[in-house]
């Protein structure tokens, strides 16, 4: 994630943790509160990790990019969730300097590895829409896993050079009760670009050009209505339906995606403009993470497949016989 550098000394002489001004029963109903979006965040995205695992018609290649970023979202609300929202309602980082270190770096591999994803899906809805039959004959599963799993390996390689080669992380003296990274120049311009830019760019272009696609599709199915239409164009009349409202879902989870991580982004990039504020950085890393929570919601409200694995789930149906050949899609 993109840390903007500011003066180290000035910010420390003027902090220190300051007295909780809540009342008891406030504090409680906080810590309540945050149990229960952590809680939300794990269960919801665990729901859709278990559904596109178990259930065979739900493996497919657009699918197993949902499944990894669930994953993402599901470590998310496991490992990053919790310590900034306890540091958001403390007023204080109370978990000493080198959790400090590990937290930044696990949620910059997760929130990284997110915005791949989202651009990956964004590739694969082109291809989808672009040559609907050369994506049926070349993209399989199994090249998808390995397109995820090699994603995944670069994300990685890339927060280990991070680590290696800025030296601020190690030599950077932390605020007592704050929970900073700061970046050189050079590592500060190459995450920006890496983690946001790059991969933001590659969704815009690739979504309006989605945009496009549909429409054309949607004037050649209303053709196609329009006349009497043979079993073959009955088919590719359904199959382009299928597509756009797949488009059309995840353009929803993409937008809502940016909506999330733009504020944060933009406030880090403004950095060296204007004075950063613990409480205001703290709410755009809070509103950052809450896409995680977001997401599965999406999933419900959208995918008619999402919510009958969640039946199928609850009702432990999924421990029956057979169960992961249950027709979810009709």
């Amino acid at each position: 994630m993109n840390l903007t550098e500011f003066n180290q000394s000035d910010r420390c002489e003027h902090f220190s943790c300051p007295e909780r001004s809540q009342s008891p029963a406030v504090y409680i109903l906080l810590y309540v509160c945050s149990a229960a979006v952590v809680l939300l965040t794990m269960c919801g995205n665990m729901l859709v990790i278990i559904s596109v695992f178990h259930f065979k018609q739900l493996h497919t290649p657009t699918n197993m990019l949902v499944l990894s970023l669930a994953v993402s979202d599901f470590f998310v609300g496991a490992f990053v969730m919790p310590p900034v929202l306890i540091w958001t309602i403390e007023s204080c980082w109370i978990f000493g300097r080198s959790f400090c270190s590990s937290f930044w770096l696990i949620g910059g591999l997760l929130t990284i590895s997110s915005i791949y994803n989202i651009a990956l899906i964004a590739v694969d809805r082109y291809l989808a829409l672009s040559n609907p039959f050369l994506y049926m004959n070349r993209v399989s599963v199994r090249i998808t896993c390995i397109v995820i799993v090699f994603d995944w390996c670069v994300v990685v390689a890339y927060i280990l050079a991070l680590t290696y080669f800025n030296g601020n992380f190690t030599s950077s003296v932390m605020c007592p009760g704050e929970c900073f990274l700061f970046f050189n120049h050079f590592w500060a311009v190459t995450n920006l670009i890496y983690s946001f830019i790059f991969p933001l760019s590659v969704i815009i272009i690739l979504y309006a050009l989605v945009f496009v696609i549909a429409k054309k599709h949607a004037t050649a199915i209303r053709e196609l209505n329009n006349h009497t239409q043979s079993k073959t164009q009955k088919i590719t009349s359904h199959s382009m339906k299928s597509e756009r409202k797949a488009a059309k879902v995840l353009g929803i989870l993409v937008s809502v995606f940016l909506m999330c991580l733009l504020p944060y982004f933009l406030y880090s990039l403004l950095g060296d403009v204007i004075e950063i504020q613990t409480k205001t950085f703290q709410k755009l890393v809070i509103v950052c993470y809450l896409n995680s929570t977001i997401n599965p919601l999406i999933y419900a409200l959208f995918y008619p497949w999402f919510r009958r694995c969640i039946k199928l789930i609850i009702t432990l149906q999924i421990f029956q016989t057979d169960s992961a050949l249950i027709n979810v899609l009709s």
